[in-house]
């Protein structure tokens, strides 16, 4: 089972006092009883927020939150710093469900096609189901309150950078120029990312029309590639090695995706 990565605030000087406070046991029982409370009421108010988002739009404030919750805005406050700190662990939540959903579809033993189609199908199921926490993580505010964080960017940064170590792996098996890798990782990061804004607001077809364009201009590019090189790839025949993405924690201000 691949290790999930917690989310990392790289853009952020700061970093909430409960989260720190929380993250580690001291030996004492009673004590460290009472943070894992802390840790999973915390974790409850996140998904009341996100039950909040859905229902109100990323124009939601502190009130619909503890609304949500069934609490007083004051017991919200005793568990996050701020509006900022709220805003964080909803990008950490955000980063959670992406990657549970991305990364077992990038990693599944199919044909390079219906692999690329699987992940397509992943990262746009995603937003679909939750299109206002995107909204939210994209205008990098809460409540009318900007934040020092730019969650998306981040998500970007961590996708893209397994990306290309997943495209540099298979580039070498084949003898073929890894340093296109990088670039192209960026690159179709970024068209995705770019086309999921716009069919969020938009929506102007289905998802799985969606997904299958896409699919196809990734494949396209890739064959396309390859065949400059004198090499075919069978889109629909599994390749011999499968590469996989695996992301792991290292530490507070760090991540690191490796490939096997």
């Amino acid at each position: 089972m691949l290790a999930m990565v917690d989310r990392v605030k790289r853009n952020s000087k700061r970093s909430s006092k409960h989260s720190r406070d929380d993250a580690a046991p001291t030996g004492d029982a009673r004590r460290d009883r009472w943070r894992k409370h802390r840790v999973a009421r915390r974790a409850e108010f996140v998904e009341a927020a996100l039950t909040a988002l859905h229902e109100h739009g990323p124009d939601l404030g502190m009130d619909d939150v503890a609304a949500a919750a069934g609490v007083t805005k004051p017991v919200l406050y005793r568990h996050f710093d701020d509006k900022a700190d709220l805003f964080l662990a909803l990008g950490q939540r955000g980063t959670e469900i992406l990657l549970q959903r991305l990364i077992p579809a990038i990693n599944a033993e199919l044909a390079p096609v219906p692999r690329i189609r699987m992940a397509l199908d992943a990262f746009f199921t995603v937003i679909e189901e939750h299109p206002n926490l995107y909204r939210l993580l994209a205008r990098g505010s809460f409540a009318e309150k900007p934040v020092d964080a730019d969650v998306v960017a981040e998500d970007k940064e961590i996708i893209a950078t397994a990306l290309t170590a997943l495209l540099g792996d298979y580039m070498r098996m084949f003898n073929m120029d890894s340093g296109a890798a990088e670039p192209w990782a960026y690159g179709i990061v970024g068209m995705v990312q770019n086309t999921g804004e716009w069919w969020l607001e938009r929506r102007s077809m289905s998802r799985d029309s969606l997904v299958e364009y896409l699919t196809q201009i990734i494949w396209a590019a890739i064959d396309g590639l390859a065949r400059q090189q004198g090499i075919v790839i069978d889109p629909n025949k599994p390749l011999e090695e499968n590469k996989v993405i695996r992301l792991a924690r290292q530490n507070e201000s760090d991540q690191q995706s490796q490939i096997s």
